[in-house]
């Protein structure tokens, strides 16, 4: 893993500091979305995911594409 020198960390902390980052506010939300996809589980299902999800750092989408890829490996 390549590590930044301090010249390049503090370069890129004045230009975060200097910038406002855009947002596109017509996009639509992923937050808003994963809300709505796990708001169709069963609550038990989504309180799995949602604790799996805060576990290991990962977004319950990808939790859910992980569980999918198990039960085909196992259907295989």
């Amino acid at each position: 893993m390549a590590y930044m020198t301090e010249e390049e960390a503090d370069a890129l902390d004045e230009e975060l500091t200097r910038i406002t980052p855009k947002v596109d506010f017509s996009r639509p939300d992923i937050f808003l979305k994963q809300r709505e996809l796990i708001s169709l589980l069963k609550p038990t299902a989504a309180d799995y995911i949602m604790t799996r999800a805060l576990a290991t750092h990962k977004t319950p989408v990808q939790i859910i594409g992980e569980l999918v890829e198990q039960q085909i490996a196992v259907m295989a």
